[in-house]
């Protein structure tokens, strides 16, 4: 059989570069495979991606040596419309995908500038919603869904065209876990039913490996360290090495001791083989004894019967009482639209409550402005593009403070030992647009850390961070509430970091509050977990195949010692940072030259692309998706 996509000695060079970013890539994927791939930020996943729907290098522009073949074309010379009848790309921010004021007439898009006649139009788009189960939202306005069931019409949006490749960048990002689970089982779905090829890249690993993939791909630097089939990799330290995640239960396999047999089959608990390890899990568990910590400070934040509705009669939250005490690390979980970010606001004061009280140190703040609010309780929004105004991201993050009328040296000081902490400080005289969208999110986080606010609330700190970087953002998190006493709140779908590293859990679900308890037992409880669409942890499925009588308590005690006796692996972590920083910031000048440059060239790029499109949707013959 012949590879629908094949690397043959392939390098790709930005031109704003001095170095490539893929070296010698020899990849081969093959007619109906689904591959995974992985990797730390910066490694090439993206621009690997690129090539393959010819972003790169008609959009992005740069230097390629080797050849690269997309089902016989060769993406370069097809151009970025010619490749969208070929790879279907569905982006990791789906807001920046949607075009048609309705679901229909996004669907419709790319017919409507392919000519196709009204009747086909129909047919196809409405075969499509079928597809992607969205024939009952045709009518409604795309920026009214769920995360998942955006992620559902944009996938439509390509599918329309008959593509042969689905190529989705990070779908698992912005998702809680149910609705990630299912994109996976849709994506699995489509590929067995429409007979498409699959590539994803995702940080997710143990998310994204929820049905089977052929073969997961691992990147680092450029190039590719392992191409290999997921029980295998799994066996191997491989991930660890290159600093992704593996999934919990095959670390509290190997925290054991023991040595998986890829014949087990690890590459999904509810499948494993765990007989071979069941003794050793029970050894372990009896061996390790670590006591909890217990929060004994007074409360600092306090919301008595809150509710809030957008439009009458339609409550968004309903009666929402809870208790928050100094210095405990929180989160708030629960599915897409719950009202998790709408509670938030109501305690930053974006909003007003209906009913119900909100108090700060045993006051009512209802009197206090926002700015005022702003002095205590620090918010990160989930979308870094909310809240960065500024070019340069130096300018950015001492923006709050500069208002404020914070002296120059002070602002300086404070904004460069930020930066530092936060990993960009190499990046201080960068332009925001030339980061990444990671890089931008540790950017509107330091922008927030750098005002020094009494509490912290973050929508989603983590998403779209690989595990170096998670692991940096959340360990400075960690430290601050252990040295500052700072109380932090994070609204998050990442199941991992809700265990992790918080002290307690929340969880709404339909605008009500179902549970306030321990993150362990919360993700082992089978009927909280389906109410608020979260997903039972791995480990809970390892303990229970085990045998454990208390599951629950074979995670928290997993957890704890985690926490205890990961500090020497991320303070690894660490040192390879700054062990980044000094490399980058030895170049900071040059490459910020170039990255200004970059930015200024893209955007040129870009309005030019806009009129070129114009002119081709004008003609009624070409259109880009």
């Amino acid at each position: 059989m012949e590879p629908i996509i094949e690397f043959k000695n392939f390098s790709y060079k930005y031109r704003s570069q001095q170095e490539p970013t893929l070296f010698d890539i020899n990849l081969k994927i093959y007619p109906g495979e689904k591959i995974l791939i992985v990797g730390p930020s910066g490694c090439g996943k993206s621009t690997l991606a690129h090539c393959l729907n010819a972003l790169n290098p008609c959009s992005y522009k740069g230097e390629i040596t080797g050849t690269l073949t997309v089902d016989g074309k060769v993406p370069e010379k097809e151009g970025v419309f010619g490749m969208s009848k070929t790879v279907g790309t569905v982006l990791q921010d789906t807001n920046g995908q949607f075009i048609g004021l309705t679901v229909a007439e996004d669907l419709a898009f790319a017919l409507e500038n392919d000519a196709v006649e009204q009747e086909e139009i129909f047919r196809r788009v409405n075969e499509a919603a079928r597809i992607v189960e969205m024939e009952d939202y045709l009518r409604q306005a795309p920026t009214q869904l769920s995360g998942g069931q955006k992620q559902r019409v944009s996938v439509g949006g390509v599918l329309v065209d008959n593509v042969k490749i689905l190529l989705f960048d990070e779908p698992l990002a912005a998702l809680d876990p149910l609705t990630g689970k299912r994109t996976i089982a849709l994506i699995d779905r489509l590929r067995n039913e429409q007979n498409v090829t699959v590539v994803i890249i995702e940080h997710r690993i143990e998310d994204a490996l929820y049905r089977d993939v052929d073969r997961v791909i691992v990147m680092s630097e450029g190039r590719i360290v392992a191409d290999e089939r997921p029980d295998d990799l799994l066996t191997s330290d491989v991930l660890v090495r290159e600093g992704v995640r593996e999934p919990l239960y095959v670390t509290a396999i190997k925290h054991t001791g023991a040595r998986i047999d890829p014949a087990d089959r690890p590459q999904h608990i509810e499948t494993m083989n765990i007989e071979p390890y069941r003794q050793r899990l029970h050894e372990w568990f009896e061996e390790t004894q670590i006591p909890q910590r217990v929060n004994r400070e007074p409360y600092v934040l306090e919301a008595e019967n809150l509710t809030f509705a957008y439009r009458e009669g339609r409550p968004i939250l309903k009666n929402i009482s809870l208790k928050v005490r100094r210095g405990e690390i929180l989160s708030i979980v629960g599915k897409n639209g719950a009202g998790k970010s709408t509670l938030a606001s109501l305690i930053c004061g974006f909003y007003k409550p209906d009913s119900g009280v909100i108090r700060l140190n045993g006051e009512d703040i209802a009197p206090l402005s926002i700015k005022e609010r702003g002095e205590k309780i620090g918010f990160v929004m989930q979308t870094p593009s909310q809240m960065i105004s500024k070019p340069m991201i130096s300018e950015e993050v001492g923006l709050g403070l500069a208002v404020r009328g914070v002296p120059a040296e002070e602002i300086t000081e404070r904004v460069n030992r930020t930066l530092k902490i936060c990993g960009l400080y190499p990046f201080r005289n960068w332009p925001v647009s030339a980061l990444s969208y990671g890089q931008k999110k540790r950017v509107t986080i330091a922008s927030i850390l750098v005002m020094e606010p009494e509490i912290l609330i973050l929508d989603e700190p983590t998403a779209g961070q690989d595990y170096r970087h998670y692991t940096e953002i959340m360990e400075f998190l960690k430290k601050l509430n252990e040295e500052m006493g700072l109380t932090i709140i994070m609204i998050t779908h990442d199941m991992h970091l809700m265990l992790e590293y918080t002290d307690r859990a929340l969880v709404l679900s339909d605008g009500d509050l179902i549970a306030d308890d321990l993150p362990a037992k919360i993700l082992s409880d089978k009927e909280i977990a389906a109410k608020a669409y979260l997903k039972e942890t791995s480990l809970y499925e390892l303990a229970v195949k085990a045998g454990f009588e208390d599951p629950s308590g074979f995670v928290d005690r997993f957890i704890l010692f985690e926490r205890q006796h990961g500090e020497q692996a991320r303070a690894g972590v660490h040192e390879e940072m700054l062990a980044e920083q000094a490399r980058v910031g030895a170049h900071e000048e040059p490459l910020a030259e170039q990255a200004r440059a970059a930015a200024d060239h893209t955007a040129k790029n870009t309005a030019a692309a806009i009129e070129k499109e114009k002119t081709r949707s004008t003609d009624g013959k070409e259109g880009i998706r």
